[in-house]
């Protein structure tokens, strides 16, 4: 049976695109993970069967969903197929072969308490989350199985079969990885003159080390033989200026070491940063926080292979090479010995490296899942008590740390596997060099003070192949490191350089002109995830420049949605959205954002003054314009009964404020921005009506000029407006004034006739 092709998946819910991309691999294709998501449709919960479904007859496969039971998918489907595995998880079933009968009978013995034990089969099964495993009938239909018809246990598969349109197509979707270890190398050359010293250091560190076997020998050939104290005394003393003199170098090597790994650091991080800043606001709704928590910790991981393993490793093989050729002058059998031992030694620990690459897959997902569930609780944990929750969720918590536990255990027996082996083929090197080093000295081929030399020079030696074996798992450790982050840094930036023209820019305040209205037509929309309904169905608007529009509905219509496709969050699957006569696509997201105030129903609050929390991103504070914006919020009373009034430092996402206050400031940082076009999802949602009213009274005042889109529930908040707009199920079906749509006595006259106690 040909080894079939393995991908690990990169992130928690990446599972059902490695599987398809697995299965196009064996096939013959070699299709990026990220193009996969995007046409299986990946939302942050993952990818549903049909998304799959999408995604692969959008490369060419025919497929087909099945639910079926054990018997028809071992003799009727083909294979690979894609089945779901424990109801949250895809793997792909490559290969079934039928057992031999003392297997069967071995199988059967176990008591699986299902007539699976008896199927003589054996499943081959590559998990995208932990690796090529094989699972006997009953054990496969345990994970597998996720409902009964007629009394059988029966599951979910996804078909496929190649259509000659998956041969026909071309290869433009590859993309080549420009995120490697090349690219890496060039942080570090940026720092070339220190690199240059250190270089120097471990050639004179590898100099003063290949004097110390020859003072050794002499101490004990010339100083003991011949009972010469003075002797002895000047080399001991050479012996110590040669120790100071390494211990210098070290401590010259370690400062230099601490300021690039640190430039290094922050370098990397920063780039990274700089990535994720750039990705379209849509990336941020399909991952995870864990897993891009465990991309960062990632980059420690290879600044620290780059400035501690591949700068040591220089020094390591330097003593190599030169203690080596010391010895084979010393003994050309010793040093054949030593030679042998080690190449051993390496095959050993390189037999261990794919299944510790395995693990660290592993960990990764894991420790993704648990730093995501950690801050989950932490964060949710008003919630979690309030609904009475602790042990359920302590528990879910427990079982996941189990599974790090297990994790970690076979990560240790591996390791203990792989030290016994080591530790006996180093250990019996040693021996079988001191014997044949003493046998030499019987022998009259050597002196004792030239075995002393030999044995320091065996143990000079030990030590830099102990630190090859460390470079190679570093190597791989950073290799692993070096894919996840290239899957971030090969994705397309929201903004691409030079594509994009700059926003029209209109005086704040000013009369209004015609480049300023907004204009929908016939827009669609529909979130990732296959099968989702749209959520905006051929809106077509017109938003006055200069005016207030307000956009009413039930929850679930799509009134925020309207808001982020008008910020540019996402575009839209169909239509068109215009800003005056140009096309809303064509214009920078930075430039259209800069000019734009924003409140949204889930506005983030961050931890520092609530000055800086209102003035986000300036670097001097306007104190006319903050005051501006804290009078127009009704911040002033809040501010008053604080001692430290706006220099008072807030916690995240407004931790020790009431929910009231929180919007206040937000609203009060939407003013200060003091932008052309302002957006209000629920601004006000929280607010009692004396400081509803206060604040709409004022914001009224600050309208004036600006094109302003409000979503709200509360009539005090749009009854005043210029235009409203009612959307149902993501369909516009009304618009007009307050009082035309009250006389019209539609869908807006029965949303607002309770706040009104009008009649029927």
């Amino acid at each position: 049976m040909a080894k079939f092709p393995y991908y690990k998946q990169f992130d928690t819910m990446d599972c059902g695109p490695t599987c398809l991309r697995m299965i196009a691999r064996h096939y013959g294709r070699s299709i990026p993970v990220q193009t996969l998501r995007e046409k299986g449709q990946l939302a942050r919960e993952g990818t549903s069967l049909l998304g799959l479904a999408e995604a692969a007859e959008a490369v060419g496969f025919r497929t087909l969903g099945v639910e079926l039971p054990l018997d028809s998918l071992v003799t009727e489907a083909p294979l690979p197929c894609i089945v779901l595995w424990d109801q949250n998880h895809y793997v792909v079933v490559h290969h079934v072969k039928q057992q031999r009968s003392w297997l069967r009978q071995r199988r059967k013995r176990r008591g699986f308490p299902n007539q699976a034990a008896d199927h003589p089969h054996t499943f081959y099964v590559a998990d995208p989350g932990r690796g090529l495993l094989t699972y006997s009938a009953a054990e496969f239909q345990q994970h597998w199985a996720a409902a009964t018809q007629q009394g059988i246990p029966t599951g979910i598969a996804l078909l496929l079969e190649t259509t000659p349109t998956f041969y026909e197509q071309d290869e433009p979707e590859t993309v080549v990885p420009t995120y490697g270890f090349s690219r890496l190398l060039s942080y570090v050359t940026q720092h070339k003159q220190l690199i240059g010293q250190l270089l120097l250091g471990l050639v004179v560190a590898a100099g003063l080390q290949l004097l110390l076997p020859f003072l050794i020998q002499a101490v004990v050939d010339v100083g003991v033989n011949t009972q010469n104290v003075s002797f002895l005394y000047l080399i001991l003393t050479a012996q110590l200026v040669l120790l100071a003199g390494r211990l210098g170098v070290e401590f010259v090597r370690s400062w230099i070491l601490l300021y690039i790994s640190t430039r290094l650091n922050l370098n990397i991080l920063s780039d990274f940063f700089m990535k994720l800043m750039r990705l379209p606001v849509a990336f941020f709704d399909t991952k995870h926080y864990g897993d891009l928590m465990q991309r960062i910790n990632d980059h420690n991981r290879i600044e620290a292979f780059l400035t501690g393993q591949a700068l040591s490793i220089l020094l390591s093989l330097l003593n190599l090479l030169v203690f080596g050729v010391v010895l084979a002058l010393y003994n050309t059998t010793i040093f054949l010995v030593f030679g042998a031992s080690s190449l051993l030694y390496l095959s050993w620990i390189r037999l261990f490296l794919r299944q510790r690459r395995k693990l660290d897959q592993q960990r990764f997902g894991a420790s993704a899942r648990s730093q995501s569930m950690l801050v989950q609780l932490i964060q949710g944990m008003q919630e979690i008590k309030l609904a009475g929750a602790e042990r359920p969720m302590r528990w879910a918590w427990e079982r996941l740390q189990a599974r790090l536990f297990k994790l970690q255990m076979t990560s240790l027996s591996l390791q203990q596997y792989q030290q016994a082996g080591a530790f006996a083929l180093n250990e019996g090197k040693n021996v079988l060099i001191t014997f044949l080093a003493a046998k030499a000295v019987i022998d009259g081929q050597l002196s004792l003070g030239g075995m002393l030399a030999m044995q320091y020079m065996v143990g000079q030696l030990n030590g830099p192949v102990e630190q090859l074996v460390g470079f190679m798992q570093s190597l791989q450790d950073a290799h692993i490191s070096v894919e996840r982050l290239n899957e971030i840094h090969t994705l397309a930036d929201e903004e691409p350089e030079g594509t994009l023209l700059p926003a029209p820019v209109p005086t704040p305040g000013q009369p209004a002109g015609e480049h300023q209205q907004l204009q929908l037509r016939e827009v669609c929309f529909t979130y990732p995830g296959a099968g989702q309904a749209l959520v905006l169905d051929q809106v077509s608007l017109s938003v006055p420049a200069g005016r207030t529009t307000a956009i009413v509905g039930m929850s679930g219509s799509g009134k925020t949605t309207l808001l982020k496709l008008l910020l540019k969050f996402y575009e839209a699957s169909a239509g068109d959205i215009r800003v005056g006569n140009l096309p809303l696509r064509t214009i920078s997201h930075t430039s259209w954002r800069r000019q734009c105030g924003v409140v949204m129903q889930d506005g983030f609050l961050f931890s520092d003054t609530i000055a800086r929390n209102i003035a986000v991103g300036v670097d001097a504070i306007d104190a006319t314009q903050l005051a501006h914006a804290v009078h127009v919020a009704n911040l002033d009373d809040f501010l008053q009964a604080l001692p430290l009034g706006l220099h008072t430092k807030i916690g995240p996402d407004g931790s020790g404020i009431s929910q009231g206050q929180r919007q206040r400031i937000l609203i009060a940082r939407a003013v200060y921005k003091n932008p052309q076009y302002l957006f209000f999802d629920e601004a006000t949602n929280a607010l009692d009506a004396h400081n509803e009213a206060v604040i709409w009274g004022r914001l009224q005042e600050f309208f004036r000029g600006r094109t302003v889109i409000v979503v709200a529930h509360r009539l005090s908040t749009v009854s005043h407006a210029d235009q409203l707009v009612v959307l149902d199920k993501g369909r516009l079906t009304e618009s007009g004034t307050h009082a035309s749509l009250i006389a019209r006595r539609g869908q807006y006259w029965h949303l607002v006739k309770n706040q009104l106690a009008l009649g029927a």
